[in-house]
């Protein structure tokens, strides 16, 4: 029997490691989330600047579109699946390890925040951070992961260098 090796790629390890971290993400938050749904009948106090206090956000971030009733629901959550299978793509085809955590983290984030918007037509948010009476917008697991794979593609830009044509002011035409 002759043997004829597949031309067909799969993931290679890099983009295995990938799928599993945006698992991993996603199963952290909906479990965070559960927890909090379950123990959070009253704001808890950890630190003067952090608390866990349970809310639901039936927008996207700090609360925009929340009035968009169950048009605007389906519609988030059509527009973040697309993003999810952009970015899936994304992951397939990258060949940095910081890319590929990056997108799982972006992933990650967006599945678990989409699994409560499908579930219970409301994002379950729980993390305080404050100051004094000064509040930031509560917040989730997922959100926390989303904004650390934006910073982590960012990184590069900080250290980037910008080439310039050199000038020709000034010069003579010839």
């Amino acid at each position: 029997m002759i043997t004829v090796p597949s031309t067909r790629r799969g993931p290679g390890g890099l983009q295995a490691m990938a799928f599993g971290l945006a698992a991993l993400i996603t199963t952290l938050d909906q479990a965070a989330k559960a927890l909090a749904r379950v123990r959070l009948d009253t704001a808890m106090e950890l630190t003067p600047f952090l608390s866990l206090r349970l809310g639901f956000n039936p927008g996207v971030t700090f609360g925009l579109f929340a009035d968009s009733g169950a048009a605007g629901r389906w519609t988030l959550s059509g527009v973040t699946a697309l993003i999810i299978g952009a970015l899936l793509v994304w992951i397939w085809r990258t060949r940095t390890a910081m890319t590929a955590v990056a997108g799982s983290l972006l992933v990650g984030g967006a599945a678990g925040n989409l699994l409560d918007r499908l579930r219970f037509g409301a994002v379950t948010d729980f993390i305080d951070l404050h100051w004094g009476a000064a509040h930031w917008p509560t917040f989730n697991l997922a959100d926390a992961a989303i904004v650390c794979g934006v910073g982590l593609l960012l990184l590069p830009v900080r250290g980037a260098t910008v080439q310039t044509a050199p000038s020709t002011m000034g010069r003579a035409a010839r």
